[in-house]
C-alpha cells in the first residue's frame, strides 16, 4: 500500500495506470470504529484502484468545536487499511491542501457555496460547516480524480450536500452509499465515540432507540410529524442529552414530507456530555 502525502506523489503513483478505474473514500481520520475499513470493501468492488483520503479539514470545524482535539491516527489507520487491501493512503499537509495557509490562517478565499439545505439540520448549529465540506471535497475530487467515491450514510446531510455538489458542478464521479456501520448496541460507530467511557457508550445507543421508535410508528401509520419528534427530543432531554434536533425528512431530498410520502428519513443531532453525535435511521413502506 502506498501513502502518499502530497498531489505529486499521488499522481506519480497513478500516471502509469490512468485509464484504471479509481475510487476514493473519504475520511477524517481516526477509523478504529471499523467504519471506513467496510466502506474501502464496498469500493473495492467498484474501482480498480481504491484511494483513501485522511484529512482532519480545518475549514468545517467552527471556532469553539473540536478540531484542536479531533482524533489522529494515521499510522494505526494505516495498518488497517493496508489489511483490508487499499492501494493508496491520501494523507495531504494542511499546506497542500490549502496553499495560502499561513501558519495560522487558511488564506482560502475560494469556496463552494452549497445549497439551501446546508443551513438546515447540522447546519443551523454549524454555521459555515458544509461550506467547509463542500470545498474540501471539490478539492479531493480534482487532486484524486476518481471515477467513483464512496461516502456513509451516517451522515445523511453531508450525502445530500455532496450528491448536488457533484451534478451541479458536472463533476464526473459516481456517489456510492455506504450503509452506517453499528455497534451490538445499536450506536451507529463514529471517530467521536472515541470520547465517549464505556458507560457512556451504552448510554449513546438511546439515540438509535429514540430513531427506532419513531420508525416503528411511522410503519403503523402515525403521520404526525412534528408530534414524534417532539416526544423523542423529551425523551433524549430526560436522559441527559441535550439535543439539536430530531426531524422527519424525504429521503430523496431531505425536504419536509407530507402525510402521501412513504419514504422518509429520521435524522438526529445530539450531545451526550461534551460529544456530538449524529444519527439517522430509513424508513420505507
Amino acid at each position: 500500500m502506498q501513502v502518499c502525502h502530497s498531489v505529486r506523489e499521488l499522481r506519480a503513483f497513478f500516471s502509469p495506470s490512468s485509464a484504471i478505474k479509481g475510487g476514493l473514500c473519504p475520511d477524517d481520520g481516526q477509523f478504529a470504529c471499523r467504519t471506513l475499513p467496510i466502506l474501502v470493501t464496498q469500493a473495492k468492488q467498484l474501482a480498480e484502484i481504491v484511494v483513501v483520503s485522511i484529512f482532519v479539514n480545518p475549514l468545517q470545524f467552527g471556532v469553539n468545536e473540536d478540531f484542536g482535539s479531533y482524533p489522529r491516527t494515521l499510522a494505526a489507520d494505516c495498518e488497517q487499511l493496508e489489511a483490508v487491501g487499499a492501494d493508496v493512503v491520501f494523507a495531504p499537509t494542511v499546506t497542500e491542501m490549502y496553499p495560502d495557509f499561513d501558519g495560522q490562517d487558511l488564506r482560502q478565499a475560494v469556496v463552494i457555496q452549497p445549497p439551501a439545505l446546508a443551513n438546515e439540520l447540522c447546519g443551523a448549529s454549524r454555521p459555515g460547516h458544509f461550506v467547509g465540506v463542500a470545498t474540501v471535497v471539490a478539492k479531493l475530487f480534482n487532486m484524486v480524480q476518481p471515477q467513483v467515491a464512496v461516502f456513509g450514510k451516517k451522515d445523511y446531510q453531508q450525502l445530500m450536500v455532496i450528491r448536488t455538489l457533484v451534478r451541479q458542478l458536472n463533476f464526473n464521479v459516481e456517489i456510492v452509499a455506504g450503509e452506517t456501520v453499528r455497534e451490538p448496541s445499536g450506536l451507529a460507530m463514529s471517530s467521536r465515540n472515541g470520547y465517549l467511557s464505556a458507560t457512556g457508550k451504552t448510554q449513546a445507543a438511546q439515540l438509535y432507540q429514540q430513531l427506532q421508535r419513531i420508525k416503528q410508528a411511522l410503519l403503523a401509520g402515525q403521520r404526525d410529524y412534528a408530534s414524534l419528534c417532539e416526544q423523542a427530543v423529551a425523551g433524549l432531554n430526560q436522559q441527559g442529552w441535550q439535543v439539536d434536533y430530531v426531524d422527519i425528512r424525504r429521503q430523496t431530498d431531505l425536504t419536509l414530507p407530507d402525510a402521501n410520502d412513504q419514504a422518509w428519513v429520521i435524522l438526529a443531532a445530539a450531545k451526550l456530555g461534551g460529544t456530538r453525535l449524529i444519527d439517522n435511521c430509513e424508513v420505507s413502506l
